[in-house]
């Protein structure tokens, strides 16, 4: 790594101080450190991080499993039911990637990403599908197992990791939702997946603008509209004293800051000039790619510039029948859990939204893969990214083989590049149980866990 040799050491304190107090937390920048140049070659390690991109009402399968193009497409049925494809089956353990149609944006990425099949959970009867499909996606407790609730439900993955990896960061987690529904049709457990424990909700924040005001807002410039414009200002008799690396590492990462707050822009100027036109639009359909994108960037710019190392993202929340205006995606509003009771009828357009979920998600692995961390690696390399849904498939309802993709690295701990596909009733707590371990939590068991996916370790 190159360094600008005339750049002198300058502390974390002296540059806040003088870039107006902007209560920006910067991301990692070797100049900050009177010891940098003192140690130059004995870079601490990075922090690691965990985050989840949640799918809402299972998806597609024949769109998204390899394997299942030629998949007959069931009928509805009501709770929790075993299916299984009858068609071509994959082996147990490791093979090639497959991008199939719904797969296909993560093929840049496919080095750093593993597609996981197989895997389950046991469906706990007297609650809703759905409900337990988000709620109980992360829990760290067996079927039956709690006694006071009907939700197998307590302390969550994100929260048992951050006891660990989050307790030296500003937020020990973060919990974002794309449900920008105003109306309240169910309960907390339909759209929620972190939890403190059995009972107590980490309620998820679902507007970008309160998302962005609580990270990186301030009260003592809440009048400047875009706070990067202050900090750039102040900030600019301090470049001198930045390694040429650092400037340009500067300057992306409040032009991150820059895009997501034009981004909010544009959706607040849709809105103004739509209530100006008195064009009848309920208030909880936004523009649906860009707010999830959005949220996206909030969550990898958290991440980035260490405000937490542990975020969850829900994409949407499962079963609300409420019309969403997909626009750009879909020509037209849809309920996707009433679509997923269709799929004949709805076939395409649920394939268009799997795979625009698929390709947000690409998106951010694609960004974090660019942002250099401290020792050379990147954001990407040092956090453990899952994407997954509580539902092997909207229509049937199961929860057996439920889809999932883990991307990143986990500082080293995690070889990827590859399909897993696991033995017929292995619990999907076996890959929380690996991915803890690979943050170098140890633990005998979780949930009913019953090994590690020794495949996914390096």
């Amino acid at each position: 790594m190159g360094h600008d040799t005339k750049a002198r050491p300058i502390s974390r304190r002296r540059f806040l101080a003088v870039s107006g107090g902007v209560a920006l937390s910067l991301p990692w920048l070797e100049s900050l450190s009177s010891r940098a140049r003192a140690n130059q070659g004995k870079a601490a390690p990075a922090a690691q991080r965990m985050a989840f991109f949640y799918l809402p009402n299972g998806i597609m399968r024949r769109g998204f499993f390899p394997g299942e193009g030629d998949r007959a497409l069931p009928g509805f049925a009501g709770q929790n039911n075993v299916w299984r494809f009858a068609g071509q089956v994959t082996p147990e353990g490791s093979h090639p990637l497959t991008f199939t149609p719904t797969l296909a944006p993560l093929h840049a990425m496919r080095d750093k990403i593993s597609l996981i099949t197989g895997l389950d959970r046991t469906f706990q009867h007297g609650t809703d599908s759905h409900a337990q499909a988000a709620s109980c996606f992360l829990t760290n407790v067996a079927p039956y197992e709690v006694k006071n609730s009907a939700y197998p439900l307590a302390r969550t993955l994100d929260h048992i990791a951050a006891d660990s990896i989050g307790q030296t960061t500003p937020y020990s987690t973060l919990e974002l939702s794309c449900n920008d529904h105003k109306n309240n049709i169910e309960s907390i457990y339909f759209d929620n997946m972190s939890w403190y424990g059995t009972g107590h909700v980490a309620p998820s924040m679902r507007d970008p603008r309160e998302v962005y005001d609580r990270l990186f807002g301030t009260n003592a410039n809440a009048r400047i509209r875009n706070i990067t414009e202050l900090a750039l200002s102040n900030a600019k008799q301090l470049q001198r004293h930045l390694s040429v690396d650092d400037r340009q590492k500067f300057a992306e990462y409040f032009e991150a800051i820059r895009t997501i707050e034009k981004r909010m822009d544009r959706i607040d100027a849709m809105k103004s000039e739509l209530a100006a036109a008195k064009v009848e639009r309920p208030a909880e359909h936004l523009p649906r790619n860009d707010y999830i994108h959005l949220m996206g960037d909030l969550m990898v710019t958290a991440l980035q510039s260490g405000l937490t190392n542990v975020g969850t993202l829900m994409v949407g929340p499962e079963r609300w029948t409420t019309p969403t205006n997909w626009e750009g995606i879909l020509d037209q509003p849809h309920s996707h859990h009433a679509m997923t009771h269709a799929p004949h009828e709805h076939m395409e357009d649920l394939l268009k939204l799997d795979r625009f979920h698929i390709s947000a998600f690409a998106r951010l692995l694609e960004r974090m893969d660019t942002i250099t961390e401290a020792n050379g690696t990147t954001l990407l390399d040092n956090t453990i990214f899952t994407l997954g849904a509580g539902m092997g498939d909207g229509t049937t309802h199961q929860y057996n083989d439920l889809p999932l993709v883990v991307a990143g690295g986990g500082g080293g701990k995690l070889k990827l590049g590859k399909h897993v596909h696991c033995k017929t009733g292995t619990p999907l707590a076996n890959l929380w149980l690996t991915q803890l371990h690979a943050l170098g939590i140890e633990r005998k068991a979780y949930a009913d866990s019953t090994a590690m996916l020794t495949e996914i370790l390096a």
